[in-house]
This record gives structure tokens, sequence and C-alpha cells, in this order.
């Protein structure tokens, strides 16, 4: 029964793992999209003028905040809730142990078990 009150508990928690590990890849990908734009940018114009290079770069830059946005708060509430699982799952661990305890105790005396 402890196996299973686990997986219910672990439900959910995988998602935050994936989005906190995937995101900034994801970014990265964006910035590195933007930053070929620039350069497509600068050898169609054949200049290197702010106006040619700031939509690439502005698209990076977002790219990398929006992959930073996604994951870091990700990250925090996966470990949050790690932290909390692993606690649970130790009262449980612990009230099961007891369980058995009291129960091979009054089973050692010869007692009845209801």
């Amino acid at each position: 029964h402890e196996a299973a009150v686990a997986r219910d508990m672990t439900r959910g928690v995988s998602i935050l793992a994936t989005i906190g590990a995937t995101a900034p890849f994801v970014g990265l990908f964006g910035t590195v999209w933007g930053i070929m734009n620039s350069f497509v940018g600068i050898a169609e114009k054949q200049t290197t003028n702010l106006a040619v290079v700031a939509p690439g770069i502005a698209q990076a830059l977002l790219a990398t905040a929006a992959g930073l946005v996604a994951a870091i708060p990700a990250v925090v509430i996966y470990n949050h809730f790690a932290r909390q699982i692993a606690a649970y799952r130790a009262l449980v661990s612990d009230t099961a142990a007891a369980i058995l305890r009291l129960v091979s105790r009054d089973l050692s005396r010869g007692e009845r078990i209801v």
C-alpha cells in the first residue's frame, strides 16, 4: 500500500521536472534562432546598423527570458514538492513500521487480533 500512496503523490510532479529540464533548451534554441535572424538580416542588407540587428537580438532575448520564466519556477516548485513528498513518505513508512511492530508484538504474546 505504501508504494501505491507514493505513486499517487508523485503523479503530477514529473511534468514539473520535464518543464524545468527542457525549458532552458527551448529558450536556447530561440536564442540561436534570433541570432541567426540577425545574421541573415546583416547578410541581406549588407550593413550592421541597429535597425537590422535589433529585431533578431530582441527575439533572442525574449526566447531566453521565456525559457527562464518557465524553467525557474518549475524547478523551485518541483524541489518543494519533492521535499514534501519525501517527508510524507517517511511519515507513512514510519507509521506502517510502528503498526507492524505493534501487531508483531501482540502476535508474539499470543494475543488475538480483531
